[in-house]
């Protein structure tokens, strides 16, 4: 333990002591899941034009060769640049997975720079493993740390994540708990991501988790070598929490380490949508199931929402790319109502269908306050569905698809994996199978390796 046991002292002296046989077999199946699941979505976001455009600013900045791998070029690089675009194209397709309590990505921010530094170091697969989890532990708390008025502003991927790769890069880095804490001093120091962007449909989404990646990165690798940071970046009076929230929990930082694993409480996400949609999607498509009810049958439907997705779906009201109608409440209930699924393939042909804008038109947010007490810990889905018939029908959710009580199993992992590998023919079947095998084998993996053929 560190000299100063304060929150962020005893969170560090944890990132740093973790090793893989102190970890619980149920956590190390679970990263693995969690993995592979992030794996495919890089693959699914390796094509589009924010994700390009960060890897060819990779490119004619970073080194041409070197240990690490670009999952979108498919070449080698430097850890740090490799971390920086792998993490863009995790966050690419919203099919990333999500903590609903730190309303919090981590996958985006921990597997990407966790992965180049392992390749870089030829660390084995069960200290990878470990350092995801790792990641996941501190981003989690991080995030919980930070609550709710944070997310109102912040994007928490982006402020949290930075915290989250430093940890998990430390991990591999063999930091101790002194270095491990100068890491969340960097790290914290260059926190940073905020939701204006969404109105203009920008792509700082993706600039989010390439810099929280390689900032983490960055600041663990600097510790390693004796640079220092603040050692109350979280709970000090002009820290993190007192810059970028009105409600802080210190208590959050250090509950249950070591018996509470929140990668176990950590969301698969069933639909390529903002999660602030998938309550409500999942409600939608219950109500019209039972009462077996097609597009043409609705005339509104009125969605029963917690704050949070008010503040960020509430500005998109009329998305005008494909990445902004995942943020647009309407939209995805018109693709559930049309097709029963809000996919890839069905987002990419949204924008400019008639039938989606009309139903998008009918569907409403309002505030309710059983489901917004519940926010963030549980995620409820409630929907009021007016037909043209006149009937009023309601639906509820307690646990989304994809939540730890209703979670995927490994074969719908498999098969997700498999679609969004193969999306935009970013890679071909048999390639995606072996990434599914290397990764189900990674606890016994003696050197991490590349999942792609360079």
């Amino acid at each position: 333990m560190t000299s100063l046991e304060h929150p962020s002292a005893i969170l560090a002296e944890f990132a740093a002591s973790l090793r893989p046989d102190t970890v619980p077999d149920a956590v190390m199946a679970r990263i693995e899941d969690l993995m592979l699941d992030t794996l495919g979505s890089i693959l699914a976001g390796s094509s589009a034009r924010a994700v390009r455009t960060i890897s060819d600013y990779a490119e004619a900045m970073g080194p041409s060769s070197g240990a690490s791998e670009n999952l979108v070029t498919r070449r080698h690089t430097s850890p740090v640049f490799a971390a920086m675009v792998n993490a863009a194209a995790a966050h690419m397709v919203e099919q990333d997975d999500v903590h609903n309590g730190s309303v919090f990505h981590p996958a985006a921010v921990v597997f990407p720079p966790a992965i180049a530094v392992a390749q870089a170091l030829g660390r084995s697969g069960a200290e990878l493993l470990t350092a995801c989890v790792v990641g996941y532990e501190t981003g989690i708390r991080v995030g919980e740390f930070l609550g709710r008025p944070h997310y109102k502003i912040f994007h928490t991927t982006g402020t949290a994540g930075a915290l989250a790769a430093a940890a998990a890069v430390g991990n591999l880095l063999r930091l101790d708990a002194e270095q491990m804490l100068n890491a969340f001093g960097s790290a914290g120091t260059q926190a940073a991501g905020l939701w204006e962007f969404l109105k203009d449909a920008a792509d700082s989404k993706q600039l989010h988790t390439a810099r929280a990646s390689a900032n983490g990165l960055m600041s663990a690798w600097l510790a390693r070598d004796g640079f220092t940071g603040a050692r109350r970046i979280l709970e000090g009076s002009q820290g993190l929490g007192a810059g970028m929230s009105s409600n802080v929990d210190p208590s959050r930082l250090t509950d249950g380490l070591g018996s509470r694993w929140t990668v176990l409480e950590t969301s698969f996400k069933f639909h390529a949508s903002c999660r602030h949609t998938h309550p409500a999607a999942d409600a939608l498509l219950k109500a019209m199931q039972e009462n077996k009810l097609s597009a043409k049958d609705i005339e509104r439907v009125e969605t029963h929402v917690h704050q949070g997705a008010i503040d960020v779906l509430g500005p998109v009201t009329n998305p005008t790319t494909v990445h902004q109608s995942k943020f647009s409440m309407g939209t995805v209930l018109a693709l559930i109502a049309l097709h029963g699924r809000a996919g890839l393939a069905e987002f990419d042909s949204a924008l400019g269908d008639a039938e989606v804008a009309r139903f998008r038109d009918c569907v409403s947010m309002t505030l309710d306050p059983e489901v917004d007490s519940a926010y963030p810990a549980r995620w409820i889905g409630k929907v009021t569905v007016k037909t043209r018939d006149g009937r009023s029908l309601s639906a509820r959710v307690d646990e989304p698809k994809g939540d730890p009580g209703n979670t995927l199993s490994r074969a719908e992992i498999e098969d997700k994996v498999l679609r969004l590998g193969t999306y935009r023919n970013a890679a071909t079947e048999e390639t995606v199978r072996r990434i599914i095998a290397s990764v189900w084998a990674m606890r016994d993996t003696t050197q991490v390796g590349h999942f792609l053929d360079a």
